[in-house]
């Protein structure tokens, strides 16, 4: 029974308790909190998935209040309402309800029988049409006449989505009859119109129809603009851009919420919609901006601001990773956590971020969390799993954090993939298979997974299905060097002929078999100072894939100079103990400028490699601070240029370490120290803890450009590897026409390695790794390294001219 001592809202919250609490038992089950939402919604048709959806998300969020199967107390019904979780005074009129009567007979908490009559006259019409606004209605429309537009507004909104249903409808129909059923069509307008469906079906093909809606609207428009006052005209904007935005009317949003910005510039909702306004819209850096605008009107904002901040920072950060920028993003979700620490969805976006980045003890931390809040969160079960088989310590633990993913969402798309990549690398290949399958069940026309799927048939020995499914991902694709793996992989799966015996590297050279021998360095003779040594060809591939892998190759050594010059001048002063220092996050931005042409997923996949193999050696203390002038200076040698040029950039990016602007000098511990870093990053014989030996690094003394360009070239402490490296990026996309390797019949490019008494020929990754056939086996081998197809063309002409001399003197 309601008491005499509480407030209308919470008297009104009691009777609507009392009125669903059928069993009088004190608690609301499911069924009769069902009941609740069905009769407070009249007019909306609610399926029983969307009742278990609410369901869930109300007895998950007020689990405090909850007691088993009896359900959700009063108290837990109250807070939901005080939450804004629904409208007190909606439900209550929609329930036809009246508070209890005092001793005079009028209503307590109303002034009096007769004002109520006049007062009700004038909201009925408001309060039904109240009944059907969004969830973010009641809490942010302040004024009646927006009501009214706002009703207005979705009358119209309706007929419009009526009319883009029915058209797509037809023409789902159409191509039905047409026999290309295959068209994926839908009237879920969701999947149209919401990020990443923009633009494919848009509301221009309604023609006429959508003409006579924006005539609609202007009307509406107008009547916003003619409010009585500034507030009320700002309110209505505001409301038009959020209902045109609920219904994916992105552009016309835009319109009102613009309005909206420039009436009250201090205010964050409008700059927050139409930051969101303009990310649907794909116009990431725009939409970069009005975050940025929102946060900065948030932080003089004399209002209380609830979890509009936390989502800010959120939605900033989902902006971001779709530029590719993760640390970046990650700054925020930090943020969105700080401010709420039981946000599962930030915990979970932090530390997807963080995966994507590389830093993955940091991730299983945060993602570990989220799951701790939200224990049926799959998307973060997914996630943690990936990240746990990243660290690659427990792979059980990984592959339950799938399976829990599954468990929860069993078409889970990316659990089943990455799954499947888990049994994969752990050679449980028919188990990788199921998975990809699945994932194809799913997603007919992926064809990263028919290809996966390939691959592991491979592994199982399941020939003919392999190579049914490689055809499959071909004409997926189309891409050239699928067809080229594809075709490898289908000579070195051949079968040998009959009584063959398999060799131990499982290696044939079509149908001949290829026995393999590694033998040691010192067996591996150079005709002539020209041949790379074999131990440096090693560590310059790996450079070559790290090139590769972040594109650094393709940024030219002036562009990173000119970077960090004008770096040094902007930050001139504001150094610590001399030294330039950068967060992670500000480090990706000066990067995203240096390598402004990547598209944005292969940026995130350059940052990962640059974190995990550079930054990590760099910051070994884990402190989140790079030293910018050891960063610039570790991959000035790996960037476009000449030998000197990058030798000079990297003097130079040393030289951001001191406070002075025209420094010439630089230590000589600190240009010992540089040597090390280069060494442990890049070189394959280098360890982490030869940065800890001491070799003279606390030698204060200066040294000069051309000091220093003399310990750069030293072979045992310096890097004198470069020459090797510019050398391998000047000659690897050379073709040696029909020339193929010895061992892996793959047909050489790059540097051709040629034995010059036994005649065999090997690639330079072969090379590097001391392989030759046990056919020619040798006490050592002497090879001869060619760079051009003109070079062998002059050796072969140089050696025939030779013998038709020798057979001339002879006779």
């Amino acid at each position: 029974m309601a008491s005499l001592d509480e407030d209308p809202q919470t008297q009104k919250a009691r009777k609507i308790f009392d009125h669903f609490d059928l069993n009088r038992d004190g608690r609301l089950s499911r069924e009769e909190m069902g009941a609740l939402v069905v009769a407070v919604n009249p007019r909306v048709r609610f399926t029983e998935h969307h009742i278990k959806e609410i369901l869930d998300e109300v007895f998950r969020a007020y689990s405090e209040f909850i007691d088993g199967p009896a359900g959700i107390s009063f108290e837990g019904l109250l807070r939901t309402y005080q939450d804004g979780a629904g409208d007190i005074n909606r439900d209550f009129a929609a329930l036809k309800l009246s508070l209890a009567k005092d001793a005079n007979g009028a209503s307590k908490g109303d002034p009096a029988a007769s004002s109520i009559v006049d007062e009700r006259a004038a909201t009925a019409p408001l309060v039904r049409r109240k009944e059907h606004m969004p969830s973010w209605a009641p809490s942010n429309i302040a004024f009646d006449s927006s009501w009214l537009l706002v009703e207005d507004l979705q009358i119209i909104i309706k007929r419009l989505e009526t009319k883009m249903a029915n058209r797509l409808r037809e023409k789902k129909s159409f191509s039905m009859s047409d026999g290309s059923s295959d068209v994926p069509w839908s009237t879920d307008l969701s999947l149209l119109f919401g990020p990443g469906g923009s633009g494919q079906h848009p509301w221009e093909e309604l023609g006429q129809d959508y003409i006579s809606f924006h005539r609609e609207l202007d009307v509406l428009l107008q009547k916003a603009d003619n409010s009585a006052t500034s507030d009320e005209v700002f309110d209505a904007h505001l409301a038009i851009g959020r209902t045109l935005f609920d219904h994916f009317l992105y552009q016309e949003a835009m319109f009102s919420l613009k309005k909206a910005v420039e009436l009250k510039p201090t205010d964050v909702r409008p700059h927050f919609h139409l930051g969101n306004t303009l990310y649907s819209l794909g116009r990431y850096s725009e939409a970069r901006e009005k975050y940025t605008a929102a946060l900065s009107a948030a932080e003089v904002a004399t209002n209380d601001l609830g979890q509009l901040v936390p989502l800010i920072h959120m939605n900033f950060g989902i902006a971001l990773e779709t530029e590719g920028m993760l640390f970046s993003a990650a700054e925020h979700y930090q943020e969105a956590v700080k401010l709420s620490p039981q946000n599962h969805k930030a915990l979970k976006l932090l530390g997807s971020a963080l995966y994507g980045a590389g830093d993955y003890r940091l991730a299983e931390k945060a993602l570990k969390e989220a799951i701790a809040i939200q224990p049926d969160f799959a998307d973060a079960h997914c996630d943690l799993g990936s990240t746990l088989h990243a660290i690659g310590e427990d792979n059980e633990s990984a592959i339950n954090e799938f399976q829990k993913a599954l468990d929860l969402k069993p078409d889970h798309v990316e659990a089943l993939y990455n799954l499947g990549g888990m049994f994969k690398d752990i050679a449980r290949y028919q188990r990788a298979a199921d998975m990809y399958s699945k994932v194809l069940a799913i997603q007919p026309s992926n064809w990263r997974a028919q290809l996966n799927r390939a691959v592991v048939l491979l592994g199982a020995g399941e020939t003919e299905e392999a190579n049914k499914a490689f055809k499959e991902a071909f004409k997926m694709t189309n891409r050239l060097e699928l067809y080229d793996a594809v075709m490898h992989m289908k000579l070195m799966g051949r079968k040998p002929k009959k009584g063959a015996e398999t060799n131990a590297s499982g290696r044939q050279n079509g149908d001949e078999q290829v026995d393999v021998l590694v033998v040691e360095p010192s067996q591996f003779r150079r005709a002539s100072d020209k041949t790379t040594p074999r131990q440096w060809l090693t560590s310059a591939l790996h450079i070559r894939q790290f090139q590769r892998d972040t594109r650094l190759n393709r940024c030219d050594v002036s562009s990173l100079r000119q970077e960090f010059m004008r770096n040094k001048q902007q930050r001139a002063s504001n150094t610590y103990s001399g030294l330039s220092s950068f967060r992670k996050h500000e480090l990706e931005r000066l990067l995203k400028g240096l390598l402004h042409f990547l598209k944005p997923d292969t940026f995130q996949g350059a940052v990962k490699v640059i974190n995990t193999k550079v930054l990590k050696v760099i910051d070994q203390a884990a402190t989140g601070d790079i030293d910018l002038g050891f960063f610039f200076a570790v991959i000035a040698p790996i960037c476009a240029g000449s030998a000197d040029a990058r030798k000079q950039a990297a003097f130079d990016a040393l030289t951001l370490r001191y406070s002075a602007e025209a420094c010439t000098e630089i230590t000589k511990a600190d240009a010992s120290y540089y040597m090390k870093l280069l060494r442990v990053i890049y070189l394959t014989t280098e360890s982490m803890s030869n940065l800890m030996e001491l070799h003279g690094e606390d030698d204060q003394t200066k040294i000069t450009f051309a000091e220093f360009q003399h310990m750069f070239d030293d072979p045992d402490w310096g890097f004198g590897i470069l020459n090797v490296l510019i050398k391998l990026e000047a000659s690897d996309r050379i073709r040696h026409r029909s020339q193929t390797c010895a061992i892996c019949a793959y047909p050489i490019s790059g540097p051709w390695f040629k034995e010059v008494s036994a005649n065999f020929s090997l690639c330079c990754s072969c090379y590097s790794e001391g392989k030759v056939p046990i056919s020619a086996k040798q006490h050592d081998y002497c090879f001869k390294e060619y760079n051009s197809e003109v070079k062998a063309v002059k050796d072969r002409l140089w050696f025939f001219s030779s013998r038709s001399s020798f057979s001339s003197s002879a006779a």
